[in-house]
C-alpha cells in the first residue's frame, strides 16, 4: 500500500507532558555523541566524517527544534544521512518524515516497527485508530536483531527489544575521546502502554513474550554510559545542568540502569499476574 493512502489523515494525539516540547539546550554527551532532543524527548546525533546519525525525532514540530540544536553545536543539518528510531509512536517519530524529506537520509527501522512507521501508526496494537498519529514514512532498510548500522568510523548494533512496541529496539556503540572510550546504550526502556491484560490484545499475542525477553535480554548488557528514549528515564536533569561543561562520566550509572530495569520487572510480574 503506498504511502499516499496514509498523507491526507495524520493527527498527533494531544500531549499532556509539557516537557515533550520544552526546549532544552544541546550539549555534547560524550566524544562525537550529542544531545539534541526537547527537555523529556531525547534524540541523539552521532557524528562522522562521512555524515551523521539522528535516533528519534520527538514531536510533529519538533523538527526546527532539533535543527536549531544542531546548527548551535557546529553541525548542518543536511549532513543527517541516517535515521533511526527506538520505538514507532508518535511522540519519537512525529518529525520524522519532514527531516527525511529535508534531509534525504536514509530511514533504518526494526523489522517488528516497519509496518507501524509505514502506515504513521495505525497498526499499533496500542494507539492504532481509523488515521495516523505521525506522517508515515518510507523505510529504507529492515534491521533485525543483532544488525550493525554503519556510518564512518562508527558501528552500531542494534538490539531488539520489543514489548513496548513490537520492534522497539536500542543501539549499542562505543564512542572516544582524547581521554577514554566508551561503550554506549542508547536503551528502549521496556514500559508497558496498555491498560488491558495482555490476554487481551489479539493483535500482539507474543507480547508477555517479547516482554520477558527484553527484560532478560537488558539485565544481561555491559556498558559504560547508558542513556534512553525519554531524559526522564535516566535523568538527564539531574546528571547535566545547561550551560554546565563536558562530563561524560556523570552518565556512567549502572546502580541506576539496575535500578529501571529492577522497577520494570516488578511492573510487568504484577501484570502477568493481574494486579
Amino acid at each position: 500500500m503506498s504511502l499516499g493512502v496514509f498523507a491526507q489523515k495524520v493527527v498527533q494525539p494531544a500531549s499532556t507532558d509539557p516537557n515533550w516540547s520544552k526546549p532544552y539546550p544541546p550539549f555534547q554527551i560524550a566524544g562525537n555523541l550529542y544531545y539534541v532532543g526537547t527537555y523529556d524527548l531525547a534524540c541523539y546525533l552521532i557524528t562522522t566524517p562521512q555524515g551523521n546519525i539522528l535516533i528519534n525525532t520527538g514531536l510533529e514540530d519538533s523538527a526546527p527544534v532539533i535543527k536549531s540544536n544542531m546548527e548551535a553545536l557546529g553541525f548542518k543539518f543536511k549532513d543527517i544521512k541516517i535515521l533511526l528510531t527506538t520505538q514507532a509512536h508518535f511522540d519519537h517519530m512525529g518529525a520524522m518524515a519532514a527531516i527525511k524529506k529535508m534531509t534525504g537520509a536514509k530511514m533504518m527501522v526494526d523489522a517488528g516497527d516497519v509496518g507501524v512507521v509505514t502506515d504513521g501508526g495505525r497498526s499499533d496494537y496500542s494507539l492504532s485508530g481509523d488515521v495516523s498519529t505521525y506522517a508515515p514514512v518510507k523505510v529504507d532498510r529492515v534491521l533485525n536483531n543483532g544488525d550493525t548500522i554503519k556510518l564512518g568510523n562508527m558501528r552500531l548494533v542494534m538490539l531488539h527489544h520489543p514489548g513496548h512496541t513490537k520492534g522497539s529496539c536500542s543501539f549499542l556503540f562505543d564512542v572516544k575521546d582524547q581521554k577514554r572510550s566508551y561503550r554506549v546504550l542508547i536503551a528502549n526502556m521496556p514500559t508497558i502502554v496498555t491498560d488491558k491484560s495482555f490476554s487481551d490484545i489479539p493483535a500482539y499475542p507474543n507480547i508477555t513474550h517479547d516482554y520477558a525477553y527484553t527484560l532478560n535480554a537488558m539485565k544481561k548488557l555491559s556498558f559504560d554510559i547508558w542513556l534512553a528514549s525519554h531524559a526522564s528515564q535516566f535523568e538527564l536533569q539531574r546528571k547535566h545542568k545547561p550551560g554546565a561543561g563536558y562530563n561524560p562520566d556523570a552518565f556512567i550509572d549502572e546502580k541506576g540502569y539496575d535500578s529501571q530495569i529492577n522497577y520494570l520487572q516488578d511492573q510487568f510480574s504484577k501484570k502477568v499476574k493481574g494486579k
